[in-house]
């Protein structure tokens, strides 16, 4: 078997456990073009160091591609597909993870001004397409790859209601949207459907002029258009400039950030916020609030108030 209908064979079995390894999958079909199509087991140690370590310093996603390779190759020398793992023991030093960056108030403006450098007359939706996804990202805090998976069947603009199925952690969970942005959704819906709708309601929500799902590496290079479009740059002190990914980031940001300036108690509303945000536990949401300017300067000043209170007690 060539390496691509392992992998294909490999998937299958997987989501058959209920699995749905959509990155992985990802990851899996781009070790196959790279390597070329052959037999797993004429893939040799240097191929696979090469694909694992991609165009420049190895990164996190490092550990990701090898875990995504590691299953595939249990599963091919199981079967007789493959006779030996050429996967690295240990990983490479890895460059620091990328700063999570947290967008203003203008620059999300900006990015979704700069959606129009999308219009096109083969694509009219396209422009609009990314508008709602830009909008969705920010305003439910959703993960990339949610939103784009998300089908007509998952909008219920009447409850306001998002499901989102199969996340990160193979569960499903409600996410409720705010009138502005449940207006927006509707307002995308109704041209939405005026494309193609080639599997009635399980159809993407966002999609291509043709009404299938928009693919995710497309989705990041075109977002990259439109942050070039927007004059958003890369950070001081950063190696690259900020990601789709960053809009979620930023929501939870400023949510904390609001109810700090509306006197919330944060450390309680905090489980809260996780949930919204699909996260497994707390801890995954404590850091990916690490402190921004802002926030330090809410809870000075929220420390200021406490310490004057307790001051004139004494």
């Amino acid at each position: 078997m060539t390496a691509l209908e392992v992998v294909e064979a490999y998937l299958v079995a997987r989501r058959a456990l209920g699995v749905p390894l959509d990155r992985q999958g990802r990851f899996l079909r781009q070790f196959v073009r790279e390597t070329g199509n052959t037999p797993l087991s004429d893939v040799t140690p240097t191929a696979v160091a090469s694909f694992l370590r991609g165009r420049g310093m190895p990164t996190a996603t490092w550990r990701a591609k090898r875990a995504s390779l590691a299953g595939l190759y249990r599963y091919a020398i199981s079967r007789g597909f493959a006779t030996a793992s050429p996967l690295p023991e240990h990983p490479p030093k890895l460059s620091p993870p990328q700063t999570p960056y947290v967008y203003s108030s203008a620059e999300l403006q900006r990015l979704l001004d700069a959606t129009a450098v999308l219009n096109h007359p083969a694509s009219r939706l396209q422009s609009m397409t990314y508008r709602m996804l830009l909008l969705l990202l920010y305003g439910s805090g959703l993960r990339v790859g949610e939103a784009i998976a998300l089908r007509l069947s998952d909008i219920d603009l009447a409850q306001r209601l998002i499901t989102v199925c199969n996340t990160k952690f193979y569960k499903t969970r409600l996410v409720p949207v705010g009138p502005r942005l449940s207006q927006q959704m509707a307002a995308y819906l109704d041209r939405r459907r005026l494309l193609a709708i080639p599997e009635g309601e399980m159809s993407a929500f966002l999609c291509s002029r043709t009404g299938h799902s928009l693919h995710y590496t497309q989705v990041i290079k075109t977002f990259q258009r439109i942050r070039s479009a927007a004059g958003i740059v890369t950070p001081t002190g950063e190696c690259k400039p900020p990601r789709l990914h960053d809009l979620r980031h930023s929501a939870a940001v400023h949510r904390v950030l609001a109810w700090y300036k509306a006197g919330k108690d944060v450390q309680r509303l905090l489980p809260s916020l996780a949930t919204y945000l699909g996260h497994a536990d707390i801890r995954s949401t404590q850091q990916y609030l690490q402190m921004t300017p802002e926030l330090l300067q809410e809870a000075s000043r929220r420390f200021a108030r406490y310490a004057g209170q307790e001051m004139s007690h004494d």
